[in-house]
């Protein structure tokens, strides 16, 4: 086990020292991942212990920034990502939702909200906050890209295949290196 993070207080009233100093503490448990020995019997088990103490770790120094920062926005979507990989659906959603008032972050909030909507089956609302997202996002860069395969995936799930795969090929147009783009455009072709 870690040592728990010295000088509680060591940021003051600056939310990046206290977030670098989580980081730092945070990296000490990748170190003693790397550490562990590969051909160990256990190694999957203290690799998922490790993983598991260091979200835990995260979470618990991030909640600490949110209540003494509570109007930072870039705070709450990292809380929000946290959420996220942690499995804690609802508290992302409401993170999320707050994050979206920073206008750096409103598009990766978007998206990750309605990541959060389509894991708790609420696809119509996930499809709608990611088209609002589509519309807002200027530009065919990685995010568009992500937005639109993810808005394709959510119609996959609703079983609206036409509407999925009208999606899909918007990126296959451009990039048909993307993620499986490429098998679900050809197999979609090959099933007609």
């Amino acid at each position: 086990m870690l040592p728990a993070r010295e000088g509680t207080d060591a940021g003051g009233s600056d939310s990046t020292l206290d977030r670098a100093i989580a980081e730092t503490i945070g990296r000490r448990y990748e170190h003693q991942i790397e550490r562990l020995h590969k051909e160990s019997p256990t190694y999957a088990e203290e690799v998922a212990k490790l993983e598991a103490e260091k979200l835990s770790f995260l979470i618990a120094e991030c909640q600490k920034r949110v209540e003494k920062f509570p109007t930072d926005l870039t705070i709450r979507f990292e809380m929000g990502l946290l959420y996220f990989q942690a499995g804690k659906i609802s508290e992302a959603i409401q993170e999320f939702q707050k994050a979206q008032g920073n206008p750096h972050k409103r598009i990766a909030a978007m998206n990750y909200l309605a990541q959060s909507f389509a894991k708790r089956k609420m696809f119509d609302l996930a499809a709608k906050t990611l088209q609002n997202a589509i519309k807002e996002k200027i530009g065919f860069d990685d995010e568009r890209k992500d937005l639109i395969y993810n808005l394709g995936c959510v119609f996959e799930s609703m079983g609206k295949k036409e509407e999925a795969i009208e999606q899909f090929k918007l990126i296959y147009e451009t990039d048909i290196g993307y993620r499986d783009v490429a098998a679900k455009v050809d197999a979609y072709y090959a099933g007609q």
